[in-house]
Order: C-alpha cells, then sequence, then structure tokens
C-alpha cells in the first residue's frame, strides 16, 4: 500500500463516509476548506450536525489514532466549523465526532466512531 499522506487520509475518509452512510447519516459535505482549515466530514445525524474528524494510521499501530488530535487541531477543527456555520446560517445543534481507522492492509482495517469526542 503505497500511497502518499494525502491518498492515506483519503482512504480513511471513504472507510468513515461509507460507515456514516450505513449508520443513516447524510453526507453534507466532505474535505471543506477555509483557508488553511478542513473539515473532512461535515454530516447530518437526524437534526444535528455531525462535524466529523478523520484520524488514521497504516500498520501495526505502537499509538492509537486519537492521540494525533492535539488541542491545536481540536481549536482548528472548531473555528472551520465555525466558518461554516456563519457562512450557511445552520442554528440547530452541532456535534463533533471522531472516527479513527487502523488499516492492516488494503482489505483489513479496524475503525472506531466517537460521538461527541469533543466541544467548543
Amino acid at each position: 500500500m503505497e500511497q502518499n499522506t494525502r491518498q492515506k487520509g483519503n482512504a480513511a475518509e471513504e472507510v468513515a463516509e461509507k460507515y456514516l452512510l450505513q449508520k443513516g447519516y447524510r453526507i453534507i459535505a466532505r474535505n471543506w476548506y477555509f483557508c488553511h482549515l478542513e473539515l473532512d466530514i461535515i454530516a447530518a445525524d437526524g437534526d444535528e450536525l455531525v462535524i466529523v474528524e478523520v484520524k488514521s494510521k497504516f500498520g501495526e499501530p505502537f499509538d492509537h489514532p486519537t492521540e494525533a488530535i492535539s488541542n491545536k487541531k481540536i481549536r482548528q477543527v472548531i473555528e472551520a466549523a465555525d466558518n461554516w456555520v456563519q457562512q450557511t446560517d445552520w442554528s440547530g445543534d452541532t456535534r463533533f465526532d471522531l472516527i479513527t481507522v487502523v488499516f492492516y492492509n488494503e482489505q483489513n482495517y479496524e475503525l472506531e466512531h466517537f460521538e461527541d469526542a469533543f466541544s467548543p
């Protein structure tokens, strides 16, 4: 699985998107940018807006992908989400989820979904 970082990120986001669709979420946008900030997945779970950060690792992990989400990254996701909310005049509830994907090879992976993983 020789891929660059962006390709690996896209693979994890595709797995996460498929998972969310199977759970009944509606995908609103993927890879939404505000300046240099990015939201991986913007989805709706019923009437609730869900901002999903996707983290991935390839191969046997020595550390869990959740360890890759720093306080700085959380602040960046919240800042980008605030801008999306302002641009779209969203006024409903919003939550921030984290999905981690550990790939062992192209067909085998482990996905974990952390609902309400962090808050502004």
